[in-house]
């Protein structure tokens, strides 16, 4: 038998058999501020306003989140593992996304994002109580950085199944039955958002909040005008956490794209989606595996259109590793998994959808033809 010989001085890049083929060219963005003014620990919550929270908690309870907290006015959302709440959502005249909280490492921080800022920290009505200082980043989403004085105590978890795996036989006379039930969120995990000025963006997230980029996608013959996608992670030195708290990318449009919540293993998914299937909730996207991630994946959509995902078994990274580099395009989301649909990516046509194209290229920003039709071109390859 013939045998390929191997190459045992080839260098090794940072990047081989890890999250990218490529990592930065000769002066690309670095993917991290120098001296940032805090460094924020994690993603606390998302806050929305919707008119029917009586319809909201009906879909919560399916999605598979426990109840914080419900008034009249809020609903306060949460996982099992101990911590913050993971989603509020207060009654509006219409649903909206208002914008991100994240969480201090410490109430220190607070103070010092106060003084370089020129806001003020201020009292949080939050379960547990807490303080906060209220932000605006360049695309106009309020950000909040929050210190909870308590936290949430942990639920009962949902059940991982016994795997039997090769010869290693864990589970003998017994059958796998994954209960049909809500697939049991156990904390929220990122935030994917859309913005005209991209670069302005990021800059700021990685100087006032101290995230640092896992990955960088950039359009096919335009790499050197720029990445168009960032992944971003926290920085917690040689913990390793979530390859991506907060992902934006360049777009027509200002807003929310969806968020992530962790559930158990691949079973939880796949159960937890036959059961909202069977209550009549539409399906954007899944069952798959990415590859910016590696997240075992499923998206849904929520009453008010709003796209959510249950996702297992994500990359955790340390503040060493430096910043990927890929090609943006529709293929390249997902290592397998059924075709990527257009309601996931945003492109079904709508005389909205023109109007917002429209006013991206007259507008003051980052997107112009070329970027445009750059962003066509990698959704439909």
């Amino acid at each position: 038998m013939s045998r390929t010989p191997v190459n045992r001085a080839a260098p090794r890049t940072p990047h081989q058999d890890l999250h990218s083929e490529q990592g930065a060219l000769r002066g690309e963005h670095p993917g991290r501020a120098r001296n940032p003014v805090i460094k924020v620990a994690d993603l606390a919550w998302l806050e929305f306003e919707k008119p029917d929270l009586d319809r909201a908690e009906v879909f919560a309870r399916d999605f598979g989140f426990a109840i914080a907290a419900r008034t009249e006015r809020e609903l306060w959302l949460r996982g099992t593992l101990a911590g913050s709440p993971c989603m509020v959502i207060r009654r509006g005249r219409a649903s909206r996304f208002i914008g991100p909280a994240f969480r201090a490492a410490e109430r220190g921080d607070l103070d010092r994002l106060a003084r370089a800022t020129g806001d003020t920290v201020r009292d949080l009505d939050v379960p547990g109580g807490g303080q906060s200082v209220a932000l605006l980043d360049p695309s106009g989403f309020p950000v909040r950085v929050v210190h909870c004085a308590q936290q949430l105590p942990a639920l009962s978890e949902q059940q991982r199944l016994m795997l039997n795996v090769g010869t290693e036989h864990r589970r003998t006379n017994a059958t796998q039955r994954p209960p049909r039930e809500p697939s049991r969120i156990q904390r929220l995990g990122h935030v994917v958002l859309e913005t005209r000025v991209f670069m302005r963006t990021l800059n700021w997230y990685l100087d006032i909040l101290g995230l640092i980029v896992s990955d960088f996608l950039f359009l096919d013959g335009q790499r050197g005008r720029g990445p168009t996608m960032a992944f971003i992670r926290c920085d917690q030195g040689s913990r390793a956490v979530d390859h991506h708290t907060l992902a934006m990318h360049l777009g027509p449009g200002t807003g929310y794209v969806h968020s992530a919540y962790q559930v158990t293993d691949l079973d939880a998914i796949a159960a937890g989606g036959e059961y909202l299937a069977e209550r009549g909730y539409q399906r954007s996207w899944g069952i798959g595996r990415h590859i910016q991630g590696s997240q075992l994946f499923d998206y849904w959509r929520d009453p008010d259109r709003f796209m959510l995902e249950h996702f297992a078994d994500g990359d955790l990274f340390s503040c060493d590793l430096e910043p990927g580099w890929a090609p943006m395009s529709a293929s390249g989301l997902a290592q397998w998994g059924p075709p990527v649909t257009r309601d996931f990516l945003g492109t079904n046509p709508s005389p909205a959808k023109l109007r917002e194209v429209m006013s991206a290229l007259r507008g003051d920003n980052e997107l112009d033809p070329a970027r445009l039709l750059g962003l066509m071109k990698a959704m439909n390859s």
